[in-house]
């Protein structure tokens, strides 16, 4: 089983950064693909920023130019750096990745991590 750990949410003003980190807990598994994700109560989960084994990089048209997502050689960490923080941006942000075991793909979420922007 693959668990992702996330750190680095918190409370920011407006206009501020704000990095958060995922590290899957297991480096034998085929991670195909990770990203970010956020929902506020009430609302659906939207895709925030995501990147694939292949270099790929799709990012909400809401945050384009403000967050950048990276991930590491082996991509077994990912992280998203946000510049230009928002009110709008408050929400749990969750990270996700594709890990391929046990002969299929499997969606794997992380527990979530609290980003408030408030001045």
């Amino acid at each position: 089983q693959v668990q992702l750990v996330e750190s680095g949410g918190g409370l920011v003003q407006p206009g501020g950064s704000l990095t958060l980190s995922c590290e899957a807990s297991r480096s034998d598994f085929l991670i195909t693909a990770m990203g970010w994700f956020r929902q506020a109560p009430d609302n659906q989960r939207e895709m925030v920023a995501r990147i694939n084994d292949g270099g790929t990089v799709l990012y909400a048209p809401s945050v384009e130019g403000r967050f950048t997502i990276s991930v590491d050689t082996a991509m077994n960490t990912v992280w998203l750096q946000m510049n230009n923080l928002k009110p709008e941006d408050t929400d749990v942000y969750y990270c996700n990745a594709i890990v391929f075991m046990s002969n299929s793909y499997q969606n794997i979420w992380g527990q979530g991590t609290q980003v408030t922007v408030s001045s």
